[in-house]
């Protein structure tokens, strides 16, 4: 008898580890008849690794004092589930967390965010590399396509992107520093499109620009820096952009690139 049809349930089931042993054999012919198919699975997998590697840690934190009073079990019973819940939806996580829906997880946004103007300048910006790093996450790990517009293609990639972001972009040019332009994609912001620029070095580390400009609100910063997990981000506001340079390096070497990047989006005089 031939094997019933498998469903979308069912390669989520397969992401997540969680497939019936039963099907297991069903859904492996599926995928190698199916490239494209399984090419999208893989990328789902490789986006709640990176979003776990990212953000267990934070999971094992103590919960902030100044929540304690609406602590419930259920957050207890949600604690100890997590590492099967991680996995499950990891495509529109990621493009939640992208788009702004942080929350308690993302470092105690919270908790910077308290009563007071002063706060709320001080928690957009800090949303800004939060939203950073999870894009940095969920998109570096990827082989066979980690930008949308390859640096083969640039003069259609910044065209593309600034007409989308209603703004003049210029990806910086690292080559001094190692790093190489790799391209670039759009993404989802808080409450419109964002740019990410991707950069590798020999080695194969790679680095993120995320620019938005969203940023209508806030007044200019200096340089901030954030640890996401393994990321750091140095990020900072210029009028109406937000700018995060995101890798998993050290802070004094990533403060040098940000440096760069700086002096290079700064208006010619």
């Amino acid at each position: 008898m031939n094997a019933s049809p498998v469903t979308e349930a069912e390669l989520h089931a397969w992401v997540d580890g969680v497939l019936p042993a039963a099907r297991q054999a069903d859904v492996a012919a599926y995928l190698a008849a199916r490239p494209v198919e399984a090419e999208r699975l893989h990328a789902y997998r490789q986006q709640a690794v990176a979003l776990r590697t990212l953000y267990n840690p934070v999971l094992d934190e103590a919960l902030p004092g100044r929540l304690d009073h609406i602590a419930r079990p259920a957050w207890r019973l949600w604690r100890s589930r997590r590492a099967g819940q991680w996995a499950r939806g990891a495509a529109m996580l990621a493009l939640t967390l992208a788009g702004g829906g942080a929350g308690w997880l993302l470092h105690g946004a919270a908790d910077r965010a308290d009563d007071g103007a002063a706060n709320a300048d001080h928690a957009a910006p800090a949303a800004l590399a939060q939203r950073a790093a999870v894009a940095y996450a969920v998109y570096t790990p990827e082989v066979r396509h980690p930008v949308e517009v390859g640096a083969d293609q640039q003069e259609h990639l910044v065209a593309w992107l600034s007409k989308r972001l209603g703004a003049p972009l210029r990806p910086p040019q690292l080559q001094r520093l190692g790093y190489e332009l790799m391209g670039g994609r759009l993404l989802p912001g808080q409450s419109g499109p964002v740019a990410q620029f991707m950069y590798h070095d020999a080695g194969g580390q790679r680095l993120t620009l995320y620019v938005s400009t969203e940023q209508s609100r806030n007044s200019d910063t200096g340089f901030r820096f954030a640890q996401e997990g393994r990321v750091g981000v140095f990020y900072w506001i210029d009028g109406k952009f937000g700018y995060a340079l995101s890798a998993a390096i050290g802070k004094d070497a990533l403060g040098k690139i940000a440096d760069a990047v700086y002096v290079q989006l700064q208006p010619a005089p």
